[in-house]
């Protein structure tokens, strides 16, 4: 009898051994009983100044779904949209550095860092957007994507923020004539700033998160924008007219922060490849329906939609002549005629 009581007290106290051992496992090994430590999940933050419901801003959402799933859940993506984490240059410098890993947002601010992108952001460069695919799809999109290493950014294609028309609420633009005197906010960007002047008007740069407020309060008259962001921003809110002068197409690139870019495995890399290639196929067809949708919207909520005479076209352009001649010098006659050639 005692022989089966000792028994029966080492056979319990071996059952509680077991059991403590299992629940002491360290987290993250794998249920198959290996004992191999799972890989720690990355978790990718993407940072966008536009709204939630922008086709930009959609377009991140897709890639992270799409990384996700093709990694099995190796990668968690975040994305934080209406300038959460700031405006685009605060976001391009927190690239460099690591803190945000990804983005995507207009030439204009990343020509700060590298010059040649201003080229992409020249006046009535790109006559529609199909045109626009198969210059930035081919060799120099590539060239000019080449550069961004250097500055601590991977940019891997490019998606679209749009055709980029006027808003204002002094008085309704038929003519070049009718811009001059207006305070226009732009872009952080010395060509957009050029270009403005050409045209007569008072160019104020300031970053997109700080517009509303300055065309509430009355800082500037106007700003310039694809009219989803016209509509996801609620500037129609504060703005009476709205005229079609599609002055630049706005090439938006999928930014990756280099750092991040050198710490993934080639298994990692094809598979942010395999998410921002088929993320920039739906991005772009989603902004096409996006804009053709936002400017109907316009128009059905009090505000004044122009659309330019073919020949007002032309005389806007004529006005940037003097933009050209400028900056095929500064960024290289070379890019400057490849692109203009290109359009053709």
């Amino acid at each position: 009898m005692k022989k089966f009581v000792i028994f029966s007290v080492l056979t319990c106290m071996l059952a509680l051994a077991g059991c403590s051992s299992q629940s002491a496992a360290p987290q993250g090994t794998s249920g198959s009983g290996s004992g191999e430590q799972k890989a720690e999940t990355k978790v990718v933050k993407l940072a966008v100044v536009t709204a939630q419901d922008r086709s930009l801003t959609k377009g991140l959402i897709k890639f992270g779904e799409i990384l996700e799933k093709e990694s099995a859940g190796a990668f968690k993506v975040e994305v934080y949209a209406d300038g959460k984490l700031g405006g685009d240059r605060a976001v391009f410098d927190a690239m460099k550095v690591g803190t945000i890993q990804g983005s995507t947002m207009s030439s204009g601010p990343i020509a700060v860092d590298v010059e040649r992108f201003t080229a992409l952001d020249l006046p009535f460069l790109f006559k529609d957007e199909k045109t626009a695919y198969e210059i930035l799809d081919g060799p120099i999109g590539k060239e000019l994507l080449d550069e961004l290493p250097a500055v601590g950014v991977i940019g891997l294609n490019y998606w679209e923020n749009g055709f980029r028309n006027l808003t204002n609420n002094k008085r309704e633009v038929k003519t070049v004539d009718d811009i001059k005197g207006l305070k226009i906010r732009t872009l952080e960007n010395e060509l957009h700033i050029d270009m403005w002047k050409e045209m007569g008007a008072a160019p104020t740069p300031m970053a997109f998160t700080e517009l509303f407020t300055a065309l509430e309060q009355n800082v500037v008259d106007g700003q310039e924008n694809p009219a989803g962001n016209v509509t996801s921003s609620k500037f129609y809110e504060v703005q009476k007219y709205y005229t079609k002068t599609g002055h630049v197409y706005n090439a938006s690139p999928f930014l990756l922060s280099k750092k991040f870019w050198d710490s993934l495995t080639d298994q990692e890399k094809e598979w942010v490849k395999k998410a921002a290639d088929e993320a920039k196929t739906y991005q772009r067809q989603l902004n096409q329906e996006e804009t053709k949708q936002a400017e109907e919207y316009l128009a059905n909520n009090g505000m004044t939609v122009t659309e330019l005479t073919a020949e007002e076209k032309q005389r806007f352009f004529e006005a940037m002549k003097p933009i050209y001649d400028k900056y095929a010098a500064k960024l290289g006659e070379d890019l400057v005629n490849k692109l203009r050639e290109a359009n053709k």
